[in-house]
Order: C-alpha cells, then structure tokens, then sequence
C-alpha cells in the first residue's frame, strides 16, 4: 500500500502541539492516543492555514470515509476532544479514527489495528474544512 503524505495546517499542528504537551490524561487510552499523535504531528507537513488544500482534512472538518470491507459509507466531524461526542458524529482527534483521517486527502487509503483486527479506509471526500471558508487561516 503507497504511504500518503500527512499535511498539517500550522494552526492545527499549535492545537495538537499543546494536547500533546498538557499533562498526561487520566485515561490510559487517551495517554496512548496523545503518544501516536505525536508521531502524528511529527511526520506531518506543516503548511500555513491559508495555503492547505482544500481536500485536506484538518480539525472542524466534516469528512467521508468508505469502509473497504463492509463497502459502507461514514460521516463524521473531526473535532478537538472536547467536542467530542460520538453520538452526534464528532470524533475527537485523539480517537483512532479522528488520528487516522487527520492530514490526508480525498482518495488517500487508511489502514490500522483495533481491537477487533485491521481496519480499512479510504477518504472519499471531505465535505466541509473551515480553511476554506476562510476560517483558521492565520
């Protein structure tokens, strides 16, 4: 499988930058979660706010994904943790999902282990990112 480029905007990578310098969570899932997203950040392109491409999904962006073994269609928001709420489809950046889509593009193929074995995505397309309505642009 060809290995995508993650692109950061400099807005979010400050964002992620101080969830990863806060002090530990309480939750050892979050405190695993903190320490894959700076591998994350750190193998991320870094480009100004104004300048990401508009198919990137960044933080506040409402994304498409396609299950590749049950062919079925998800949507859902990445958001900060805070503003997580499963339920309403806000998954947080610190979830393996929001970690996985977070950086890529529209096409781009995700793969990694859960619980219950390897899971297979692709970016279909990303709906809404607020860098293109002007939002977060620096």
């Amino acid at each position: 499988m060809r290995k995508e480029r993650l692109q950061l905007t400099d807005v979010d990578a400050r964002r992620l930058r101080v969830l990863i310098d806060a002090p530990r969570p309480r939750d050892l899932g979050d405190a695993a979660g903190v320490a894959v997203l700076e591998r994350h950040v750190g193998q991320a392109e870094v480009l100004p706010a104004g300048r990401i491409d508009p198919d990137i999904v960044t933080i506040g962006s409402e994304v498409l994904v396609k299950d590749l073994a049950t062919h079925e269609a998800i949507t859902f928001w990445v958001v900060s943790p805070g503003s997580a709420d499963a339920a309403a489809g806000r998954i947080s950046v610190l979830a393996p999902l929001g970690m996985a889509v977070l950086g890529r593009r529209a096409g781009d193929r995700i793969e990694w282990e859960t619980p219950g074995g390897l899971r297979r995505l692709r970016v279909v397309r990303v709906l809404y990112q607020p860098e293109r309505e002007g939002l977060n642009a620096a």
